[in-house]
């Protein structure tokens, strides 16, 4: 059955406040969504407060070759991340901010670097799409907003893949010599880029750019082109770049190899050791989520590309290389025995791009069915902002106070779906569907800058209250220790934030220790010769309890010397 719709008029050339306009939208959304909020939480999850640890003692030693948490060499990722961050603390200071700057930093770089390869590939109109739809997804914008190695690994590759698009000759048009010549800029920036992938995360690099590579001359037979990527240049530059780090730490540190390459790098991806268990389906579900709010766009690109690709069995090669990138990437990982959410971060930037294609030239001719998908969704969106608040009946909690913030980003997400569907279910001209298509950012960005609410919800994922709390009733870091009920992200907050690598308390101590625990546990924790007393730590952390357990002769010295002056 042949969808008929209503052609759209050609639009004019942008006059030059048109041209403003734009650009102010565009400067607006990547501040928005690469580089607000930073430093609004504290470290949450393992990664970030031990990846902070690293930086701040490569900073504070000047030893940028061995990676160091709590004074001994940590190889689970190469020194990319951290080298951006201790050089943001030597800037701006040790911050959360500043820890989380660099991965900011390679968001914008990605987009900028998917944005112009859009623009050679396929006009100015669809790089401006690129630049406002990218940025504005949950996958982009979390992972952003992260001190971890996801984002600087992803970027780095979509750099050097978009240099491997100028090396194939898809960036090749009219204007072009007829007679090519070697192209040493994007053959040195391609082994550059793709070094510093391989100093972001690992040799993995090489097999994800590799692998897509292979298979995109797979498919359009163009293996003279592919093999120009192993030029002398760019091998050349690629050595340069990732290896004298390789080499000199392999140096002073034995048994790095055999804990990078072979533990972190072959096990974990043959072997389930490391405990990131997850069914081969797991990558679908964390697609839609990272595409947020434009799930919807997505699915139905899926859908009529799919069908339009079964029956006319040809892609330009151009397309061929974004499918094989976006592809490769996700099936690598699928075969993973480890999976993560951030490893297929790198598929994203490619996957824009095709739904940017597909927005601007599918959904126009599949207006209708294109804006009613892209409609079930705002009004799931909508379904979702008035039953979130219902989930707890107990008001004026942190939970519900979450809750009415996640209902206030699913309106918003509502808003900039009906904005979409209408784009395309009302419009008359090119120019009036451009403007409210790429509009529909403005509710996501008002989404996402009133996010700042659910931080005193989401205090509890993080240590920097508890820290904040402990130092303020001037308790010794050195003396705190854990009894039990801690997960190892807090804790590992904790030793950030204290400076400190705090430990399991044992009861044979014969000094004075602070325990923290989850309840009050001096009846637990009681010991004959000792005295404990429990202290509530405040209202910010009603989780947390200090036991403060004393030897009797000392017990009423420690006691005057905590009463204030």
């Amino acid at each position: 059955m042949t969808e008929i719709t209503a052609p759209i008029a050609e639009s004019p050339r942008p006059s030059t406040a048109a041209k403003v306009g734009w650009a102010i939208l565009i400067v607006a959304t990547l501040y928005v969504c690469c580089f607000s909020h930073l430093g609004a939480i504290g470290f949450v999850g393992p990664d970030e407060p031990r990846y902070a640890w690293i930086a701040r003692d490569m900073a504070e030693t000047g030893d940028w070759v061995t990676p160091r948490l709590y004074g001994k060499p940590w190889f689970e990722k190469p020194p990319l991340f951290y080298w951006g961050a201790a050089v943001c603390f030597k800037l701006f200071g040790v911050s959360e901010a500043a820890t989380r700057l660099p991965s900011a930093i390679s968001a914008l770089l990605a987009t900028l670097a998917l944005a112009w390869l859009a623009l050679r590939l396929y006009g100015t109109e669809t790089a401006r799409w690129l630049l406002l739809l990218l940025p504005t997804t949950v996958g982009m914008i979390g992972f952003s907003h992260a001190a971890s190695t996801d984002m600087p690994f992803s970027a780095m590759i979509t750099v050097s893949m978009v240099c491997a698009a100028v090396v194939l000759g898809l960036t090749r048009n009219e204007n072009t010599p007829i007679l090519p010549r070697t192209p040493w800029l994007a053959l040195i920036l391609f082994g550059f880029f793709l070094g510093l992938a391989v100093l972001a995360k690992g040799p993995a690099a090489i097999i994800l750019s590799g692998g897509a590579i292979f298979f995109w001359a797979l498919f359009t037979k163009r293996w003279r082109d592919a093999f120009r990527l192993l030029h002398p240049a760019a091998i050349a530059s690629f050595c340069l770049t990732a290896l004298p780090w390789y080499i000199l730490c392999a140096r002073r540190n034995p048994d790095f190899f055999r804990i990078f390459i072979i533990e972190h790098n072959f096990k974990r991806y043959l072997t389930p050791e490391f405990q990131h268990i997850q069914p081969f389906w797991f990558y679908l579900p964390v697609l839609l989520v990272a595409f947020l709010p434009w799930t919807g766009a997505l699915l139905w690109t899926a859908v009529v590309t799919g069908v339009r690709l079964a029956k006319s069995r040809s892609l330009s090669p151009a397309t061929a290389f974004l499918l094989s990138w976006s592809v490769f990437v996700v099936l690598f990982f699928t075969l993973s025995k480890s999976k993560l959410p951030g490893y297929i971060l790198p598929a994203v930037p490619a996957l824009a791009l095709l739904l940017v294609l597909s927005c601007r030239n599918l959904a126009i001719e599949h207006r209708k069915s294109f804006g009613a998908s892209i409609a079930a969704f705002a009004l799931l969106f909508w379904v979702a902002a008035h039953v979130a608040p219902r989930l707890l009946p107990h008001a004026d909690t942190p939970s519900h106070r979450v809750l009415l913030v996640l209902s206030f980003v699913f309106g918003m997400f509502s808003m900039a779906n009906t904005i979409l569907a209408a784009a395309f279910l009302v419009s008359r001209s090119r120019w009036e569907l451009n403007f409210m298509a790429l509009i529909c950012v403005v509710p996501v960005l008002f989404a996402f800058l009133g996010a700042d609410e659910p931080i005193p919800g989401l205090a509890s994922l993080s240590s920097k209250e508890l820290a904040r709390q402990l130092l303020s009733q001037h308790v010794p870091p050195e003396r705190i220790f854990v009894y039990h009920g801690m997960g190892r992200s807090l804790r590992y907050g904790l030793n950030f934030y204290l400076q400190r690598e705090v430990r399991d308390w044992d009861q044979n101590l014969d000094a004075d220790a602070f325990v923290l625990s989850g309840s009050f546990n001096c009846e637990r924790l009681h010991k004959e010769g000792f005295d404990c007393v429990d202290i509530l730590l405040g209202p910010t952390t009603p989780r947390w309890f200090v036991s403060h357990i004393t030897s009797r002769n000392s017990a009423d010295r420690l006691h005057e010397s905590r009463q204030p002056h």
